[in-house]
């Protein structure tokens, strides 16, 4: 037998019924073995229709101030991000010589930052880490490691202030893309791709570019923000994330694949696998970004006995 989970716009992902003695019920489990629980696979989590503005989500047409703002945002980052550029972007800061701090204390730094690119929030960025962590913890009580993702998977952010070279919040936020190859229409206001420098490399305007097909995302060069920032802070201070956490930190803005479906052929079978999570895990990102507050005091020892399981106590930066 096979059942769906329900994704918001994307193909549904298949998933295994496997039968498990608890309580004469049977469990649902993701290939790889996770269980997935049975009010999820039913849609337990009730994900509301309006964001924190009042609007529908991720919609980008509406007429308002806060819309004009992300439409210029996303030109600058259509303009900007380059294929060099990123090269560029990823060397410096593999360095991780900006400072050293706590899984936490990025936590709490985080609260100066506000994200122009997004529509559906004006809140300080701890409230959505932790409205996020807090919605998959509900639904999925025993994967500790995927409630720790939730809470520092836009850690990353920290890029746009000072310490860490107040970058522009082209390079820092929003949807993020391949660079090398053809940019999808489906990436959000494409017009905009008209103006980068590499829309003049003929071989960057194929559907591979310089891929090969399958060649695995690891091996693709994605514009530079927060999402690759926090991944390789992570993997180079040796988290024992397991790589499906790994992967929802460096993807989770990758709205091109997970919502629409683009770049699929670039894909390898373990991105194939983690991308299962990924569908799962921006179901909390995307709708659990509300007026509804986290009491922090509550919830902080319990995230505090995650970063000790999964992080060093400092972390190069």
């Amino acid at each position: 037998m096979t059942v769906c989970i329900d994704q918001p716009q994307h193909d549904s992902e298949v998933v295994e019924s496997k039968n498990h003695n608890n309580n004469d019920t049977n469990e649902l489990v993701l290939d790889g073995g996770f269980i997935v629980p049975d009010n999820v696979a039913s849609g337990g989590f009730d994900a509301p229709e309006i964001n924190a503005f009042g609007h529908t989500f991720r919609d980008y047409d509406i007429e308002s101030e806060r819309q004009k703002q992300v439409e210029e945002f996303y030109k600058m980052n259509h303009i900007n991000q380059t294929y060099e550029f990123v090269k560029r972007m990823r060397e410096e800061y593999k360095k991780l010589d900006k400072l050293e701090m706590s899984i936490w204390e990025c936590c709490e730094l985080l609260n100066e930052v506000v994200d122009d690119s997004d529509p559906d929030l004006d809140e300080p960025q701890i409230e959505h880490l932790l409205q996020t962590a807090e919605a998959i913890r509900k639904d999925y009580p025993n994967e500790d490691w995927l409630h720790l993702t939730a809470l520092i998977h836009d850690l990353g952010k920290v890029l746009l202030l000072p310490r860490f070279g107040e970058l522009p919040q082209w390079a820092v936020v929003g949807d993020t893309h391949p660079l090398g190859c053809a940019f999808d229409e489906s990436i959000v206001h494409h017009k905009y791709f008209m103006e980068n420098p590499d829309i003049n490399n003929p071989v960057y305007q194929t559907k591979n570019g310089i891929y090969s097909e399958g060649c695995g995302l690891e091996n693709v060069m994605i514009s530079w923000g927060h999402d690759d920032y926090m991944y390789l802070v992570a993997k180079e201070n040796g988290t024992t994330l397991p790589q499906a956490g790994l992967f929802i930190i460096r993807y989770h803005s990758f709205y091109p694949l997970h919502r629409a479906g683009a770049y699929k052929h670039l894909m390898n079978e373990e991105d194939v696998e983690n991308l299962k999570w990924l569908h799962i895990f921006n179901k909390y990102d995307l709708y659990s970004k509300s007026k509804v507050r986290v009491d922090v005091e509550k919830v902080k020892p319990y995230y505090l006995s995650l970063i000790e399981k999964y992080f060093p106590e400092k972390l190069r930066w």
